[in-house]
């Protein structure tokens, strides 16, 4: 059975290098080379998690799941970790992978085959670990607004009032007719 070594790099704010090089024998199932990976980044592992196979940009493709979920979106496969082996996803000598870890706060890691040999590794290894990971919960929730939301772009203030504040109650609006005018 062929030994797969992964190069995973978190995806980070600061644009950092943080990666880790981690060796796996293809018949380990991605359960176990999640628990690698959550344990070379000192993550707790106790958040939902789903790797998704990918391809050279990077597009999300198969899903594998941690826990099987009830999705009614059937449009793409999914596999559950425990029952997944790693050789089973393997379609070329560069395959990529992405780990979504946490759904809320979206940590990302983005997994590449470097290299593959006929040795047998029964358990998943670390064999280069570059960079400082940083904590677990040093990333806010990601609720899928721009980070740039923090401004006044998006605070509609206390009452409604506050929303219309840029119209003076006073002013003449020419070609508009009064609302108590019309026959309705």
């Amino acid at each position: 059975m062929a030994t797969y070594k992964f190069r995973v790099l978190l995806d980070n704010a600061e644009n950092e290098e943080i990666f880790r090089d981690i060796e796996v024998d293809g018949s380990n199932n991605f359960q176990d080379f999640y628990a690698i990976i959550i344990k070379a980044f000192f993550f707790t592992g106790d958040q939902f998690a789903s790797f998704y196979v990918s391809n050279l940009d990077w597009d999300k493709g198969d899903e594998i799941g941690l826990f099987e979920m009830d999705l009614e979106d059937n449009s793409t496969p999914f596999h559950l970790m425990s029952d997944t082996k790693i050789n089973t996803m393997i379609s070329n000598p560069s395959q990529r992978f992405i780990l979504v870890y946490d759904f809320l706060k979206m940590w990302c890691f983005l997994i590449e085959l470097i290299q593959t040999t006929e040795d047998h590794k029964p358990n998943p290894e670390i064999v280069l670990s570059i960079g400082i990971a940083p904590l677990e919960d040093s990333r806010e929730m990601d609720f899928g607004i721009p980070a740039e939301s923090s401004d006044s772009t998006f605070d509609l203030g206390n009452d409604i009032d506050d929303i219309f504040s840029e119209f003076d109650d006073n002013e003449e609006f020419e070609g508009f007719e009064n609302i108590d005018d019309l026959d309705i």
